[in-house]
């Protein structure tokens, strides 16, 4: 897999401090390092020493310091989901994700293979109108045209208000209003800022509808089955989340025990489509914004999972998986945060995403919304939930995956190194100091740890930087 647009740029600067770095002592221990960092493109710098000692006698059984490090310090990998900063770390994060949620589906990871048999649904729930925006649809194969209406006139600001355009996957006009001033900003924000509440409350009224198909209570409910889900949010291209979730039928003791008999895939997907539009959010009220009741929108997709055919476990895990590592970024906004310094008009975005953090950043100034925190999040268009969770049960967890991933590396480590590991009946008395030293490589680690994990890295072409251009008007 290769991510050029984070790969390193090799500047004159950047390959001079890399041959300092091979012609240097550290050179094989600074590689070592670099390599287990696996391409992380932002690694944490860290400063101190690690003591083992016995509790009993207090002599020192082994010591670590990074005094003897390359530069003084630890570099450790930065573990980030967003793609946008790390692709290294975030791939990591996403095949995490692609196991946890497989896991849930055929078994494996702490869960029995016979979860295949127990009803899943493969859920869609959109956002709602709050305006015409440029579209991209298709029929039969051809793209039809985004907006056509006859007759439709012009808007009250005097645009248009059809467009006949087939708009290619790549035009930059997708998800951007067909008239920014009609289109509802308040609402798109409100509703991102609101969304982690509303799949709340769906979830409850889910469980409700549920138990009454089945002519149970909830406290019966609970008794007889357990209902499982994992779910990851999207951005859509007008600046909207909606999510993609997995939501499963177990037995009382989760995917480790049958389902009962009425818990059927159409018992589940009748219940979702009736919980979808009974549930709703009022927003708080605040000076000029009127509080306004919102919904999920009317577009909602409910298919089975399949171990065979276009929607199997695999794919499922996969279509989770790949937007657990992506955020508003994608879409023309940032992926940081907007501090006070910031100059919202010449910020790196699109017209449409400056509109939605401004609106953001307005809303977030009144008293009555101060609690969505929508300045905090305004980066993130007011949308400030968790991109992918999953109920207790639903499988395993990623602190679990990480756990193992670092035990397997520890007994690699003591193998490649000779030394005993540790047993429950040791007691080892730890003594550590760790303080922060910064974040990132420097343009020549850049390189060589792009090198040493196979990732690419651009050449820097003097004819198209300013610097690297002659400014003097007699020039040839």
């Amino acid at each position: 897999m290769t991510h050029s647009s984070a790969a390193p740029l090799v500047t004159p600067l950047a390959a001079f401090s890399l041959a300092a770095y091979l012609d240097g002592p550290d050179y094989p221990r600074l590689a070592a390092r670099l390599r287990r960092l696996n391409g992380c493109a932002q690694p944490i710098r860290l400063r101190g020493r690690v003591e083992h000692r016995d509790p009993l006698t207090g002599e020192q059984l082994h010591r670590y310091t990074t005094a003897h490090e390359p530069g003084g310090v630890l570099r450790v990998a930065c573990k980030t989901r967003r793609a946008s900063r790390c692709p290294a770390c975030a791939e990591t994060y996403r095949a995490d994700t692609y196991q946890l949620i497989r896991a849930g589906l055929v078994g494996g990871k702490g869960v029995p293979d016979s979860v295949t048999s127990h009803p899943a649904a493969f859920v869609t729930l959109t956002a709602p109108s709050f305006g015409p925006v440029h579209t991209r649809r298709e029929k039969n194969g051809h793209v039809q045209p985004c907006h056509p209406r006859r007759n439709a006139g012009s808007c009250p600001h005097g645009r248009p208000a059809s467009c006949t355009a087939r708009h290619n996957t790549d035009d930059a006009r997708l998800g951007e209003p067909l008239c920014p001033d009609c289109y509802d900003y308040a609402g798109s924000v409100l509703f991102n800022a609101l969304a982690p509440e509303l799949w709340r409350r769906f979830i409850l009224a889910l469980r409700r509808r549920v138990a009454k198909a089945a002519g149970l209570t909830l406290a019966e409910l609970n008794a007889a089955a357990t209902l499982s889900f994992a779910k990851v949010a999207e951005y859509q291209r007008r600046g909207i989340v909606h999510f993609h979730a997995v939501i499963r039928l177990d037995g009382p003791d989760g995917p480790t025990s049958p389902p009962p008999s009425w818990a059927t895939y159409d018992a589940l997907a009748e219940a979702i489509t009736q919980a979808v539009p009974a549930v709703s959010v009022t927003t708080p009220d605040a000076p000029v914004v009127p509080s306004r009741r919102l919904t999920w929108g009317t577009q909602l997709d409910v298919r089975p999972i399949t171990t065979s055919g276009d929607l199997t476990d695999q794919a499922v895990a996969g279509y989770i998986a790949k937007y657990a590592t992506k955020a508003a970024e994608c879409l023309g906004t940032l992926d940081r945060r907007i501090g006070p310094a910031d100059n919202l008009n010449a910020l790196p975005v699109t017209p449409h995403a400056r509109r939605l953090i401004a609106e953001c950043l307005r809303l977030g100034s009144l008293d009555g919304l101060a609690a969505l925190r929508l300045t905090e999040w305004a980066h993130m268009l007011g949308f400030r939930g968790h991109f992918s969770t999953k109920s207790r049960r639903y499988s395993t967890t990623l602190g679990a995956l990480r756990q193992a991933r670092i035990t397997h590396n520890q007994q690699q480590h003591e193998t490649s190194t000779g030394r005993l590991p540790l047993t429950p009946e040791d007691q080892v008395l730890v003594i550590a100091h760790w303080s922060y030293a910064g974040r990132g490589l420097t343009p020549g680690e850049s390189i060589l740890s792009a090198a040493l994990s196979g990732y690419p890295v651009r050449l820097y072409d003097p004819s198209s930087s300013p610097q690297g251009r002659s400014t003097c008007p007699n020039s040839s």
